[in-house]
């Protein structure tokens, strides 16, 4: 890599480290005291990862242990949200396809697209597959078992009764929270079709789907 091609890398490096030192040593104490442990063990991996695949690139940005040290504070900082399995699938996938050495602002956007990494779907991509999956539900080849639990636990009448604006911030806030179990290494089983699926049993009367409905709404905290 050439000298002009490096210097907006190492100039963007530069300045995350100046921002760093420019706070005071007790609201750094107090940023490094709130760092989950997964965290701090995640970056000293991913600097080891790039340490090892950067090269030279790596040492021109980090010269001195105080240098990488301090860098290692401000990733952490602002990695400090991202389960760890996030932050090394994410290092894996960077080292293996960028050419040159990421700076934070580049890694964080690999972050927040990295449930791809684990073969989930974004939140939107999900609930259309859940709002289009017929029944039985639990007999559906769905794309992640994530979609399935977070269409069960929004309510598969909910779902299918109320438009996108009142549906689809519920049912992403139950997918998100099915991402991050998965993220963070549980295995989500597929739904079995049981013998005598839910779905053929007796339907409910217009009326009582909607006081269903109804109170569904009240407990969500939905006004009509």
């Amino acid at each position: 890599m050439d000298k002009a091609t490096s210097q907006p890398i190492l100039n963007e490096i530069t300045q995350q480290i100046k921002e760093l030192q420019a706070g005071n040593a007790s609201k750094t104490g107090e940023n490094e005291l709130a760092l989950n442990p997964d965290t701090i063990e995640a970056i000293n991996g991913l600097f080891l990862l790039m340490a090892a695949n950067y090269g030279n690139q790596y040492n021109a940005a980090y010269p001195t242990t105080d240098r990488s040290n301090i860098a290692k504070r401000l990733w952490a900082k602002h990695l400090n949200h991202y389960p760890k399995n996030v932050i090394m699938a994410v290092a894996d996938q960077i080292v293996g396809g960028e050419t040159f050495l990421p700076a934070l602002a580049k890694f964080k956007e690999y972050c927040d697209k990295a449930y791809s990494l684990f073969g989930l779907p974004e939140a939107r991509s999900a609930y259309i597959e859940a709002c289009r999956a017929p029944k039985p539900k639990s007999g559906f080849n769905w794309s992640h078992p994530a979609i399935y639990y977070a269409g069960r636990a929004t309510d598969w009448f909910f779902l299918s009764s109320e438009s996108e604006r009142i549906v689809f911030p519920v049912f992403k806030r139950n997918y998100e929270i099915l991402c991050d179990r998965v993220i963070k290494g549980e295995e989500l089983k597929a739904p079995m079709l049981k013998a005598l699926p839910d779905e053929v049993s007796i339907p409910l009367s217009k009326k009582e789907n909607q006081k269903h409905l109804a109170d569904l709404k009240k407990s969500l905290g939905f006004n009509d």
